[in-house]
């Protein structure tokens, strides 16, 4: 390890050793200047080493290099000169862009060179197999050599950038520019597996922020600026999920930012809402979730109703339109009546999350069992007006479905208006937030709700009916279909009929299955037979049975009585054994103890007693020492003074 008395000295050393082409000496020799304790003072020339350290960890692809180098370079800048970091981290992630699209320029065949599952997984051993065995190699496997490393590097830098940047408050800005940065690598390039590890990077780091409140430099979540950016972050992470089609990833995109604003107790602008809803929509549509995709719809309707001024009537229509064939989607029977009791509070559990996340509560009391349900959006809809602004053949579908009674013709009444239907939609022009909107979507579903609807009112009608002439009745399904849709609504309690394909006929009524009146036939039965069995055999009374037990009762009594006394005599003196054994184990104890003790100090004393007399004696003979060394002292005075005196 070199020392360098100046800076500049390091980076004259770096220069003349990538001058003759030792680009890793001249590396490491950047690294240990920047790692020592020796410059942890910021000085203008550290910035210029931190570039031209970064130039050669990006060059030499040294990703773990340029983490530590930064990690120092932020304790130096932290307190003295936090803008210097920036422009060393804006000038990393410029270098590694530049040299990702350098190489993704000089590859002919994009698709097959990013045709990696997993950034950070190493090379498959088939693969290295076959790189060795073929004596030439593809032009896709040297396209992946060439353009697979730099994504790879820029993803390690993308990771490095937000790991260093986390949870600065001077930095909020750069990281929330860094984190978008990585949204759309991951969307140009479909990298759907390190986008799943970035959005966990990022909710790991917002937890941490609520986990270590002392932490200095800690973002203030309740300054506006502060959460517009951490929010700005979280829907582009929602738009990006839905995007790739991630939607799992999406909906927890969509949790993360309701509990970001639970945390901060603020609801967001109006236009982030639109785009919050919007992407609702669109995830509980895939998931079939079709309770909340109608709510997420109607608070979608609420909102362009409300706030956007520039909403035109055909718009206007569009959304409304949507909103009530999205609620005529939803099933209309209770699947809760089928379910046992831990499907129940689970149901429960969920709707009450759902309910929060689609009213956007930040402080939730639902506890209604039916919170949110068909038959109170369809109310609310009505009430509301929604249903006023919706082209007139979603109100013809919506009276002949829900309020009219047509067992003969429903099925001709219906299928033009679907098809109708089925050919509005587009984008919406006055708002450029919503997505794209396909009342086709609807149709399958409302095709089954028609089903369901003349099947039910049919059955107030007919007891039986030919398979042929109900299947002429739903022009919309195969009488298979049918027999399978009917299952579902049996099975829920919606409709009462069953299927005789022997006699080709299906049979409605409150028939019940045949285990259910089986089950009562049974029950009267045997009520029948216990009343027959207590006229045959009559319970005696209770006199009776107290008659014979009373004469044998005083002698059982005594009999107890001696009983216990006798066991209670034999537990005091087991008892009395048991104190007088302690006792005497006590006594015992107590002896030992006081005769070590005393055989202790005596053997104390006797050690003092030596003691003293061994110091009496040291005592004794030091004194005849210095006695003697007196008498000599004296005579070799008297014998030099003789000498003079000679």
């Amino acid at each position: 390890m070199a020392n360098f008395a100046k800076p500049e000295n390091a980076l004259k050393r770096a220069d003349e050793l990538i001058n003759v082409g030792q680009k890793q000496d001249a590396l490491q020799a950047l690294h240990d200047l920047i790692t020592s304790k020796r410059y942890r003072a910021w000085q203008k020339p550290l910035e210029k080493i931190m570039f031209k350290y970064l130039d050669l960890c990006v060059d030499l692809k040294r990703g773990r290099f340029a983490k530590d180098g930064l990690i120092q370079y932020r304790i130096v800048c932290q307190q003295v000169n936090v803008s210097s970091l920036e422009e060393v981290i804006k000038h990393f992630l410029h270098l590694a862009t530049d040299k990702a699209e350098q190489a993704r320029s000089q590859a002919d065949a994009l698709e097959e060179a990013l045709d990696v599952d997993d950034l950070e997984a190493d090379r498959k051993p088939e693969d290295l197999q076959l790189s060795i065995v073929s004596g030439e190699k593809g032009k896709d496997r040297s396209d992946r050599e060439l353009v697979t490393p730099w994504f790879k590097f820029l993803w390690e830098t993308y990771r490095t950038v937000l790991e260093i940047l986390r949870n600065n408050s001077k930095l909020e800005a750069l990281y929330a520019m860094t984190a978008h940065k990585a949204f759309q690598f991951c969307k140009q390039y479909k990298r759907t597996t390190e986008f799943r590890r970035l959005c966990e990077i990022i909710r790991n780091h917002l937890a941490n922020l609520n986990k270590y409140r002392d932490q200095r430099d800690r973002p203030d979540l309740s300054a506006p600026e502060s959460l517009q950016l951490y929010l700005d972050t979280r829907f582009d992470q929602l738009k990006v999920a839905t995007e790739l089609g991630l939607w799992q990833e999406a909906f927890r995109s969509v949790e993360d930012i309701y509990g970001l604003m639970c945390m901060v107790k603020k609801t967001p602008k109006s236009s982030l809402l639109m785009v919050y809803y919007s992407k609702l929509t669109e995830i509980f549509w895939i998931s079939s979730s079709h309770l909340y995709h109608a709510y997420a719809w109607f608070k979608l309707f609420s909102l362009q109703k409300n706030f956007n001024k520039n909403l035109s009537q055909k718009d206007l229509q569009l959304i409304a339109s949507s909103v009530v064939l999205a609620a005529l989607s939803i099933p209309p029977f209770d699947r809760a009546q089928s379910a046992s009791h831990m499907e129940l509070e689970n149901e429960k559990e969920r709707n009450l999350r759902m309910a929060n996340l689609i009213g956007f509560n930040l402080e939730p009391k639902f506890e209604g069992k039916d919170m949110l349900s068909r038959s109170a959006l369809l109310s609310e809809l009505v009430s509301k007006g929604v249903l006023s602004c919706a082209s007139q053949e979603v109100k013809d579908l919506f009276h002949v479905l829900e309020h009219e009674f047509h067992p003969l013709d429903l099925g001709s009444k219906i299928q033009p208006l679907l098809e109708k239907i089925s050919k509005s939609g587009g984008k919406l022009s006055s708002a450029p937030s919503l997505p794209e909107v396909q009342l086709s979507q609807y149709v399958p579903s409302l095709e089954k709700l028609a089903t369901l609807r003349l099947l039910q009112q049919v059955s107030k009608i007919y007891q039986t009916i030919r398979i042929e002439s109900l299947s002429q009745l739903v022009p919309f399904f195969q009488f298979s279909e049918v027999e399978k849709i009917s299952v579902d609504a049996v099975k829920n309690n919606f409709v009462a009929m069953k299927v005789d394909h022997m006699k080709g006929v299906v049979i409605f009524g409150n028939l019940g299955i045949e285990s259910d009146g089986l089950r009562d036939h049974l029950a009267v039965f045997a009520e029948s037979l216990s009343k027959v069995r207590a006229m045959l055999y009559p319970v005696p009374s209770k006199a009776s049975k107290l008659a014979g037990v009373i004469p044998n009762l005083a002698d059982t009594v005594e009999k107890e009585h001696k009983r216990l006394l006798a066991r209670k005599s034999i537990i005091e003196k087991r008892k009395e054994d048991q104190e007088r054994q302690q006792l005497e184990m006590e006594r015992e104890e107590e002896q030992k103890r006081l005769k070590l003790q005393k055989l202790t100090e005596e053997a104390e004393q006797k050690r003092l007693a030596a003691e003293l007399a061994e110091r009496r004696k040291q005592r004794i003979l030091r004194e005849i020492e210095e006695k003697e060394l007196e008498e000599a002292q004296a005579l070799l005075e008297e014998t030099e003074k003789r000498m003079k005196k000679g």
